[in-house]
């Protein structure tokens, strides 16, 4: 005698299996047909704009070999405006502070990615970029941005050529001014930037700069990391200070901390040893930017939008006098017995 513990099934219950599995597989099949049959999603006919600094050449990642610099298409620059205050490059943290900050391992995780890309980032790289149309990330756009969708310049912290011993920021001096900044960070950077600004090729530039009656400046930005060349630097600031003239004292900045690679990829200064030139409104919005030695139409193309910024800004003036002088004839005692006697009038006629 068999003795089981489980009952026994039938034989026809397998059927009730197969079917099972035939509803399944119909079911299946009739879904997948049907999402077959709907009609794909629309695609958003907007134009999508490549941006010519996507390509460009760096001082990390996959080395370049063939570069072709490309017309900027886009504003470039920090979303949010500049602050004094910012991008100082000093630690103010407590010791309390750094401990915790040492002992927490996210933050360990951060600081190893950022020391695993600095020690990733070939030495010569940015030399050997020189060699793709003299450096020249991109060219310089056919026309200003719009102020409205204008980008900004980041705030820096360095010393300038006047005698004192506090660093100062640039946000100051740039705000309210229409501005003509170089950046470099090499003699061979700073003869970049002066081919646009300089009075010897450029004189177009200083002419218009001159007759602004101080609306208009240059500013020069030169950025070291390295604390030997910054102090060399610093030794040569007497003979700056000659070249350059007192009024320039404090539009020159040596800048040593701040200048993170994360802000230099906003702004597209991805090579240190090129000069870059940036032209910028009151509001230090980058309206305007160049990279390289200037061309011919780069010159041309920045001494027009310096004269355009300077109107804009003189419109501006107007229309905020006008309405300061409605608005100060409106509040006068005068004003108000003329609009009360009009006000008397008008009743009594109806």
């Amino acid at each position: 005698m068999l003795i089981v513990s489980k009952p026994l099934r039938p034989i026809h219950n397998r059927y009730d299996y197969v079917a099972c599995l035939l509803c399944q597989w119909h079911s299946f099949s009739t879904s997948y047909r049907r999402l077959a049959e709907k009609e794909p999603p629309t695609v958003s006919s907007s134009p999508h704009f490549e941006s010519p600094l996507a390509d460009a050449p760096r001082s990390y990642g996959k080395a370049v070999t063939e570069f072709t610099p490309k017309p900027l298409n886009r504003p470039i620059g920090l979303p949010n405006p500049p602050r004094p205050g910012e991008n100082w490059g000093i630690d103010t943290r407590s010791w309390k502070q750094r401990r915790v900050d040492f002992v927490d391992y996210d933050k360990h995780l951060i600081r190893r990615k950022v020391l695993t890309q600095k020690m990733a980032t070939p030495y010569f790289r940015e030399w050997s970029n020189m060699r793709l149309h003299k450096g020249k990330s991109f060219l310089a756009p056919p026309r200003l941005f719009k102020a409205e969708r204008a980008l900004y310049f980041p705030n820096l912290y360095g010393k300038t050529l006047l005698k004192q011993k506090e660093l100062q920021d640039t946000t100051p001096v740039l705000k309210d001014k229409i501005s003509v900044v170089s950046i470099f960070s090499s003699v061979w950077g700073e003869n970049q930037a002066a081919t646009f600004a300089s009075e010897k090729h450029n004189p177009e530039l200083r002419d218009v700069v001159k007759k602004s009656n101080g609306e208009a400046q240059l500013v020069q930005i030169n950025f070291e990391d390295n604390a030997l060349k910054a102090m060399i630097v610093k030794l040569f600031m007497p003979r700056l200070r000659k070249a350059l003239g007192a009024s320039s004292w404090d539009k020159y900045f040596l800048v040593r901390k701040g200048l993170t690679t994360e802000i230099r990829d906003l702004i597209g200064l991805l090579n240190s040893k090129v000069g870059y030139t940036y032209l910028l409104d009151e509001q230090c919005k980058i309206r305007w930017a160049a990279s390289g030695p200037a061309d011919s139409g780069e010159k041309e193309s920045l001494v027009k939008g310096v004269q355009r910024l300077l109107d804009e800004a003189k419109n501006k003036q107007k229309e905020a006098a006008a309405a300061a002088a409605q608005k100060l004839a409106t509040n006068s005692p005068k004003a108000t017995h003329a609009g009360k006697q009009k006000v008397i009038r008008t009743v009594t006629q109806y």
